[in-house]
């Protein structure tokens, strides 16, 4: 019954409820159309094969999709906190280009430019860190960060990401529909790779299995043609190469604007925020209160909270509970004034006999009003050793001034 009363606890200003993130980065246009080469006379072509591609463990890199999931069903969500969704509807974390992920409920984590084993043993730490059960594996599911480019005289001009599996320019090349040349006699296929361009007649890539197997590696530029004329193909590898920095470039610079408006954002939400803290400090914000009087440990004023109710327990016990000793447990009163104008000066006790411990769960839920005063009564002996001792001195000084007189 006392719960019926309407009340809604005041919220908190909604600098509270806001976050600073949010915001898109802005990128370039897509990259320049290649250059056109026009057919030539045959003539002697030099073969002139790259270097073996550097071997190693994939290293993750920016841009790319981590899969992170549970080891067994049924324990994903438990386990990790909202780590993870089911097995069936996994969730990937992109790598962010300060090379890091963001696990919610856990944190962030860097990966980039670490091996598998490397990045499950980084997740692995901020899972402990948390106290959450590292059960779990660690998968990359696409591949972004490192990839090789095929043009020119294919059916499908594409670019190739590099896996875990190595790369070959003989899958290159059939990933792009395999050449478009009407004489293959021709034609010349072109690797530009560290600044180095590097060409291989077709004829001679068709004899050699060493050739086809070659493997390639990030940033290599794979352009088959019918011409001859290196210098324009340089050019148009140079073109490419100059493209994609320029998009890295404004990439980085819209990143750090992005950061900046972050900051500006959370340093506007975090004034506000030490404002209103600091109005409250110093009562000048309203607020709604409980008071507390009689046999409690502190009379005062308990401040409902912000955005929930608060119970009898809450302003009792926040405020230290009362002395078993002077208080009596029988005796606990919720006193309530009537808000109703024709009531003035109407009250409503609730009465609390706490005795037993058990009633004791009321006070767990019965909710709290604006201006509701909690008094309880002292204990019978309490009333009589505190008459006592302002009787007694008296007496007591009384007849010291008698015998003396």
């Amino acid at each position: 019954m006392a719960n019926r009363s309407p009340y809604t606890p005041r919220a908190l200003p909604s600098a509270f409820y806001q976050t600073s993130g949010g915001g898109e980065l802005r990128g370039v246009g897509a990259l320049p159309e290649q250059p056109y080469m026009p057919r030539e006379t045959r003539g002697t072509q030099e073969l002139r094969v790259p270097p073996a591609a550097q071997v190693g463990p994939y290293e993750i890199g920016v841009g790319d999709v981590v899969l992170l999931a549970t080891k067994s069903a049924g324990t994903t969500v438990e386990q990790l906190s909202g780590l993870l969704a089911a097995q069936t509807q996994r969730q990937g974390y992109t790598v962010r280009d300060d090379g890091t992920i963001s696990i919610p409920d856990v944190g962030q984590v860097r990966i980039g430019g670490m091996t598998l084993d490397q990045a499950e043993a980084e997740v692995f730490q901020l899972l402990v860190t948390n106290g959450i059960d590292p059960a779990f594996s660690l998968e990359v599911s696409e591949f972004n960060s490192k990839r090789v480019a095929v043009g020119g005289a294919v059916r499908s001009a594409t670019v190739l990401p590099l896996s875990l599996n190595p790369l070959s320019l003989n899958e290159a090349l059939t990933l792009a529909g395999g050449l478009a040349v009407q004489d293959e006699e021709f034609a010349t296929i072109r690797i530009y790779r560290d600044g180095t361009l590097y060409q291989i007649p077709f004829e001679t890539y068709q004899q050699r299995s060493d050739l086809q197997d070659l493997r390639l590696q990030e940033g290599d530029a794979v352009y088959a043609d019918t011409t001859y004329d290196l210098d324009r193909a340089l050019r148009f590898y140079e073109q490419q190469i100059n493209v994609i920095n320029l998009r890295r470039g404004a990439r980085s610079q819209a990143l750090g604007e992005l950061q900046s408006e972050i900051g500006l954002r959370r340093s506007a939400l975090d004034e506000q925020r030490s404002n209103f803290q600091a109005r409250t400090s110093l009562d000048a914000e309203d607020r709604d209160y409980v008071y507390l009087s009689g046999e409690v440990s502190k009379q005062g004023r308990f401040p409902l909270p912000y955005g929930r109710h608060a119970t009898l327990a809450d302003a009792l016990y926040g405020s230290g509970g009362f002395p078993t000793v002077t208080g009596s447990p029988s005796d606990i009163y919720v006193l309530r004034p009537s808000t109703n104008p024709a009531e003035f000066g109407a009250v409503t006790a609730w009465h609390l006999d706490a005795r037993n411990a058990a009633t004791i769960t009321l006070a767990t839920r019965m909710q709290m009003r604006p201006d509701d005063v909690i008094f309880i009564k002292e204990q019978p002996i309490t009333s009589w050793n505190r008459a006592a001792s302002q009787f007694f001195p008296i007496v007591i000084g009384a007849a010291t001034d008698a015998v003396g007189g």
